[in-house]
């Protein structure tokens, strides 16, 4: 984690980079937090940090340890498919209002155009931070393109968590072609108005997604059991 610049909004900034890390496990699941130790290494006072963990923790993505201290909490597999039974009902709803309002929306097609391009413009060099970037900006264009505010704001105080499932799934080399691939097919049916197809395309993408996080998680929990 590179040091940070003092700008006014330094809590957003450090709340910001510390879920990145939590995101892209730089910090790990039950990995102990020492705010001292974070504070030196963005490069900030021991206060802003302090703020963004008690954010952190009412969000449910670090818990209380010891005495005034954090830990990373655990990704929970039954918590994990329920999230992604909510989100695919979601992503499905943006996809075909997405393909609806497509041919009227000149900007939201080059927005949503540009996070494919974008995507698919990744390698084995791609890294987990920046693979989880490019996820989140493609989702958010066709929620964007769905023009209904609401599909993003119920969504968003979720994406912190899905950042954390999304790197269980995108650390897996052969998953980050096909995940891309599945979302071609979305944005297609989308920028085609095929709004019953884009609909279940969004829908089958998040059910896999969530199958799979849910699968890799509990067979990493057996192993460390």
């Amino acid at each position: 984690m590179i040091p940070l610049d003092p700008l006014p909004n330094l809590i957003d900034q450090v709340y910001a980079r510390i879920l990145e890390a939590i995101s892209d496990r730089t910090l790990q699941p039950g990995q102990r937090i020492r705010q001292n130790e974070l504070a030196d290494k963005l490069g900030v006072s021991r206060q802003p940090v302090s703020h963004a963990l008690h954010l952190l923790h009412r969000q449910g993505l670090v818990a209380e340890s010891g005495k005034r201290g954090f830990e990373v909490t655990q990704l929970d597999p039954a918590r994990i498919r329920q999230l992604y039974e909510v989100r695919g009902a979601i992503d499905a709803l943006a996809a075909r209002l997405a393909a609806e309002r497509a041919g009227a929306d000149a900007a939201g097609r080059a927005r949503l155009e540009a996070a494919l391009a974008a995507g698919r413009g990744i390698d084995r060099n791609t890294t987990l931070a920046e693979l989880i970037v490019l996820d989140v900006d493609f989702h958010r264009a066709i929620y964007q393109l769905a023009g209904n505010p609401v599909i993003e704001e119920t969504i968003a105080p979720q994406w912190p968590h899905m950042r954390r499932s999304m790197a269980t799934v995108l650390s897996e080399l052969d998953y980050r072609g096909s995940a891309w691939a599945e979302h071609a097919t979305i944005a297609r049916h989308i920028l085609s108005g095929e709004a019953k197809a884009a609909e279940r395309a969004a829908l089958a993408h998040a059910q896999t997604a969530g199958r799979m996080t849910e699968e890799r998680l509990r067979a990493t929990a057996e192993v460390a059991a």
